[in-house]
């Protein structure tokens, strides 16, 4: 089965086919041609990842998945949710993003925090969503080099580490998309 994900997000695409049957090939929007930025209009990560889902389908006819990836902080009612790509600007930089959130918090002591992810699933006329959360809080401070994003200063219930600071393997057991993806996984299997 050949299944578009609707991201050039080399990392996340690596972390998505690691997870995955080998009995499902992923190709990226690179592949099938697809190299204009898909509007991510909605103000809700469902809402993003179902526009980004149907774009693929809609205007290259492949079955398609997409996901969208907010981090809610309670403190900061829910922010930056579906703006964390850029919090800190339309540069959408990590490192800027990290210390502006970082920078929102000081002084704070409730830092309790969720990573959600949103898969929306075009497949044979029908959509699915798969959602997958990860409990957690911001730490102080950056640790570690894996990820990407905002994974140096997510620490993950029931972890010393941040998601920066673990395996890729260990991250992909216990994160918003490893959970997301899970689900996915599960429904395509039920359904070969």
């Amino acid at each position: 089965m050949k299944l578009v994900f609707a991201s050039n997000n080399k990392n996340k695409i690596k972390e998505i086919q690691q997870l995955l049957p080998d009995s499902i090939e992923i190709l990226s929007l690179e592949t099938i041609g697809c190299h204009e930025e898909i509007p991510e209009t909605s103000d809700t990560i469902e809402g993003n990842a179902v526009l980004k889902a149907n774009y693929v389908t809609e205007k290259y006819g492949y079955d398609c998945f997409a996901d969208d990836t907010g981090l809610e902080v309670e403190a900061l009612n829910g922010e930056p949710g579906v703006y964390s790509a850029r919090y800190a600007g339309e540069q959408r930089n990590a490192e800027d993003n990290m210390d502006l959130l970082l920078k929102n918090l000081v002084g704070q002591n409730n830092r309790t925090a969720q990573f959600k992810t949103v898969i929306a699933l075009n497949l044979n006329g029908t959509q699915q969503l798969f959602t997958g959360i990860a409990k957690g809080k911001i730490t102080t401070e950056k640790s570690g080099n894996q990820g990407f994003g905002y994974d140096p200063i997510f620490q993950p219930e029931g972890f010393q580490e941040t998601f920066a600071d673990l395996s890729l393997e260990t991250k992909n057991q216990i994160s918003h998309r490893g959970k997301a993806t899970q689900l996915l996984i599960s429904y395509l299997n039920e359904i070969k």
